[in-house]
């Protein structure tokens, strides 16, 4: 845009009367300049569209839709941050939560990206390793993990398998060894209590007989009370931050198998990892790779996210304020309170990451269809 200013030669050749000429034309083009940006500034459609995000959550209503049944660690890690997110939202929205399981966090997963209108007042809080599902080619699936928009996740995570300790097997030599499969209860083929016993097998030849379609972790719990399964892999904050873990823990009902972290957890010295057993057993290098890949699942913790197409202000909006509540002070107490460890991973990144991670060679997703039971 031409608003009048010549580039034929400096003013210093100008005479006095063409200085004052010159500071003329500036002055009668800076007034047009500033008249028109207080136009634009002041266009009744700018001052709209700039109310609209501003207010567009006062007195909405979020929803939080948890994937799993209620009382698990997926649960009580949405209904935290139900509790606390709104007020870091400009208009201080209402928060409700809402269980939604079934097919291993299927039904919700495919509910929040494709059922729900993308409108930033619908949130779901996923298993992560439902990406699994997606590379495999389920036909459940009716989500693109990629495409859905990351919110934020509380923690970075590692998975344990334990065994209810009156059970004859004692070590990962045992387990290598027995003629009778240990029986683990799984809530569907994207939680860790079905892939890691598929991994284990895989990589360390350990059987297992896997019960699934448990509706959350709760009802798992209690399949082991009353001696329908025996064993399960849950996360490992799970396990040390709520009940029944704690009690059956202290108490020995329990007995920690192996870990999955790079090294091992302080509170369980004597529990190998399974990059130990694997270079114990001398692991094939296809089998570390595999394990790798799956097992990034957990890092990514327990991720919340929202439908593809919603307007890219209200994702913004949700993203600072999950920050600002993940790192509220109350919040934090309250986590402490139930010993959960904070370890936060922002929107931006899980977006990253999440797009990384569908990009696998084939041989890879080969071996996660056996892995996961869709060979």
């Amino acid at each position: 845009m031409n608003f009048g200013f010549s580039s034929a030669g400096p003013l210093l050749d100008f005479g006095l009367s063409d200085k004052t000429q010159a500071r003329g034309i500036f002055a009668a083009n800076f007034r047009s300049l500033f008249f028109v940006l207080t136009l634009e500034l002041l266009n009744p459609l700018n001052l709209e569209r700039a109310f609209a995000q501003a207010n567009f959550y006062q007195g909405k209503t979020i929803t939080l839709v948890v994937a799993s049944a209620a009382s698990g660690g997926y649960d009580l890690w949405a209904r935290l941050t139900a509790r606390h997110i709104g007020k870091h939202i400009p208009g201080n929205p209402s928060i409700v939560v809402q269980n939604m399981p079934g097919a291993g966090n299927i039904i919700g997963a495919n509910y929040v990206y494709g059922v729900a209108k993308p409108d930033g007042l619908t949130l779901g809080a996923v298993n992560p390793a439902l990406y699994f599902d997606q590379l495999v080619g389920r036909s459940e699936v009716k989500f693109d993990w990629a495409k859905f928009n990351w919110i934020g996740s509380p923690e970075k995570n590692d998975i344990v398998y334990y065994m209810r300790a009156d059970q004859p097997l004692k070590s990962v030599e045992d387990l290598r060894n027995t003629k009778e499969p240990a029986k683990c209860g799984s809530t569907g083929t994207g939680s860790t209590g079905h892939y890691i016993p598929r991994l284990l097998e895989e990589t360390l030849g350990i059987k297992t007989h896997i019960v699934s379609g448990y509706p959350g972790a709760a009802d798992i719990e209690l399949a082991i009370e009353r001696g329908e399964v025996f064993c399960w892999s849950p996360l490992l904050a799970t396990y040390f931050g709520r009940e029944p873990y704690r009690r059956w823990h202290k108490s020995g009902y329990v007995r920690v198998m192996l870990q999955t972290g790079a090294k091992r957890d302080a509170r369980l010295k004597d529990v190998p990892t399974l990059g130990e057993s694997m270079q114990q057993y001398k692991t094939a290098e296809a089998g570390r790779r595999l394990a790798k890949v799956i097992l990034t699942a957990a890092t990514l913790g327990r991720p919340i996210g929202t439908a593809p197409g919603t307007p890219a202000d209200r994702v913004k909006i949700l993203r600072d304020a999950y920050a600002k509540a993940i790192a509220d002070p109350e919040l934090l107490a309250e986590a402490a309170k139930q010993g959960w460890d904070v370890d936060p991973t922002k929107g931006e990144e899980l977006q990253v990451l999440s797009k990384e991670v569908m990009t696998q060679p084939k041989e890879i997703i080969e071996r996660m269809k056996w892995v996961l039971g869709r060979e």
